[in-house]
């Protein structure tokens, strides 16, 4: 985001969030709501951030998107833990990454997460501090007063341009998360080749809904699923995690990005995946340059 942004100036908002749902829609590779990366390059996989700035901020750095084959992947973005008289503002986050991604096309891919999903359908949620949905909008309703709707309006369109799944040639799956494994026989895996539906968003049965929230897997269902999508294993993020990463079974390996160890992934796009080698690459954000980005 540049200096000079005005960040209580709803129309500046609104045209840099409308301009980045645009983007996402757009993305190079992208096929319904999945994102296919190319052959090479890098891609540095964050979890959940939960607004988070200084890990944030320590992630745009190392990402090194001056490069034109680096990528950045980031997800779970809103509804952090800190409030600001009472209210949630974690819609900058949102913001900050919608700037990223004007400026940064094809290479910046923000995951729909189950906090982002519950923003966009109004369903409850929490952090602990409260509805985190309610206290979102109050932050938008403190921040541009009559105009928080349409701010909101904006920020509706940006969430429903997010991609449930981005993909490597080599076979790493990127996903919030993963249905769990006792509603699988209600999860249809052919939801990623489509333009998601306002069903797909909504519980109990929806795809997206299913796709963003499970957190119980077990190994014959990971199979069925890497299977189906022809796939080698998922990094996912979602599940908690004390200590920044957790291998989730032999083909799944799960990230937390939102806490003082949290940990990323950065993926060579040319290497065959392995959990293993996976495991081994897990930098903890701590140890990541620390660089304050404008804005």
């Amino acid at each position: 985001m540049s200096t000079g942004f005005d960040w209580s100036n709803a129309d500046a908002v609104i045209d840099v969030l409308c301009r980045a749902s645009a983007t996402l829609r757009s993305t190079p590779g992208r096929s319904g709501c999945t994102v296919h990366l190319p052959e090479r390059g890098t891609l540095l996989i964050a979890g959940d951030l939960h607004d988070h700035l200084p890990n944030y901020q320590r992630i745009i750095a190392a990402a090194g998107l001056d490069e034109p084959d680096h990528h950045l992947l980031l997800q779970e973005l809103i509804h952090g833990p800190t409030l600001l008289h009472g209210c949630d503002m974690s819609w900058r986050m949102l913001v900050r990454t919608a700037q990223l991604v004007n400026s940064h096309p094809g290479r910046v891919h923000p995951l729909l997460g189950n906090h982002e999903n519950s923003q966009l359908t109004g369903v409850g949620v929490t952090k602990g501090g409260g509805n985190s949905v309610e206290l979102f909008e109050d932050g938008l309703a403190m921040s541009f007063g009559e105009s928080w709707e349409q701010v909101g309006v904006a920020i509706d369109g940006f969430l429903r341009s997010m991609p449930l799944v981005v993909r490597t040639e080599s076979g790493v799956q990127c996903s919030h998360s993963l249905p769990d494994a006792v509603l699988m026989n209600r999860f249809d895996p052919g939801v990623l080749d489509r333009q998601l539906e306002e069903a797909d968003r909504c519980g109990p049965d929806g795809g997206a809904y299913l796709l963003t929230w499970g957190r119980r897997f077990t190994d014959a269902q990971i199979d069925e699923l890497r299977a189906a999508w022809g796939v080698s294993c998922f990094v996912i993020g979602h599940v908690q995690i004390d200590r920044g990463v957790r291998r989730m079974g032999p083909h799944v390996l799960a990230l937390a990005s939102d806490q003082d160890a949290g940990a990323v992934l950065p993926l060579d796009l040319s290497c065959p995946p392995d959990v293993d080698a996976l495991m081994s690459s897990v930098r903890p954000i701590q140890t990541l340059p620390a660089r304050e980005i404008a804005g």
